[in-house]
C-alpha cells in the first residue's frame, strides 16, 4: 500500500508552484512589518531623528526583499522546464519554502543586531540553505526525467553555474563582515542587484 501510495502522491507540479507563490509573498510582507513605527511625544525634529535611526532596518528590509525576489525567480526558473513532480521533489520544495519562511526571522535578528558578525553569520546561512535545497530540487528533478526541454544541458549548466558563482559571492560578501557589517551587506546587495538586473554583461549568460 504505502509503495503504491509513493506512485500517486505528489505528481501536481501546479500545486508546488502555488503554495511557493504564497509563502513567498507573505514572507516578503512580515519582512516590512519588523520596521516598527516610533512611538515620540516630541517636536517635529526628534521624529525626524528617530525616523532617520531606523534606515539600518530599511537597509536590511531591502536587502532581504531582494533575497526573497532573487530565489523566488530562481525557484520560478526551473520550474518552467520541471514538467513533472513525485513526493520527493514536492518535500525538497518544502523543505526550501521552510528557509524562506525563515528569512523574516533572520531579517529581524540582523536588523536588530546589524553591528554583530553572529548576525551576519545567521543571515548568510540562511541564503546559503536556500541556495542548496534550490540546487538539490534541480540535480533530483534532472535526475529523475521531470525536465523537459530540448536544450536541457544548457538549460542545466546555466542554472547550476548561476547557484554556484552566486553563492560564493555571497559567502565573500559576508565575509567582509570582519571589516564591517555595513560593507558586508552593501556588498550582497549590489551582488543582488546585478543578478536581478544584469548590469555587467556577464550577469545576463549567468
Amino acid at each position: 500500500m504505502e509503495n503504491t501510495y509513493n506512485k500517486i502522491a505528489g505528481h501536481e507540479v501546479g500545486r508546488i508552484i502555488a503554495i511557493s507563490d504564497a509563502v513567498f509573498g507573505v514572507a516578503m510582507t512580515l519582512l516590512v512589518l519588523e520596521i516598527k513605527v516610533p512611538e515620540i511625544e516630541g517636536n517635529e525634529h526628534e521624529l525626524a531623528i528617530s525616523f532617520l535611526k531606523l534606515m539600518s532596518k530599511f537597509l536590511v528590509y531591502f536587502l532581504s526583499f531582494m533575497t526573497a525576489g532573487i530565489f523566488w525567480m530562481g525557484q520560478a526558473a526551473q520550474f518552467q522546464h520541471i514538467k513533472k513532480s513525485d513526493r520527493h521533489l514536492n518535500w525538497i520544495n518544502l523543505t526550501f519554502l521552510l528557509f524562506v519562511s525563515v528569512l523574516p526571522f533572520t531579517t529581524a535578528f540582523l536588523g536588530d543586531y546589524i553591528d554583530y558578525k553572529f548576525a551576519i553569520g545567521i543571515y548568510w546561512l540562511n541564503i546559503f540553505l536556500l541556495g542548496l535545497v534550490l540546487y538539490i530540487n534541480w540535480n533530483y528533478a534532472t535526475s529523475h526525467g521531470f525536465v523537459t526541454t530540448e536544450d536541457i544541458q544548457e538549460v542545466s549548466s546555466a542554472i547550476k553555474k548561476r547557484i554556484f558563482v552566486s553563492q560564493n559571492l555571497y559567502l565573500i560578501g559576508a565575509l567582509l563582515c570582519f571589516v564591517s557589517s555595513y560593507l558586508a551587506i552593501a556588498v550582497i546587495i549590489m551582488i543582488q542587484l546585478n543578478y536581478a538586473f544584469a548590469f555587467f554583461s556577464g550577469g545576463k549568460n549567468k
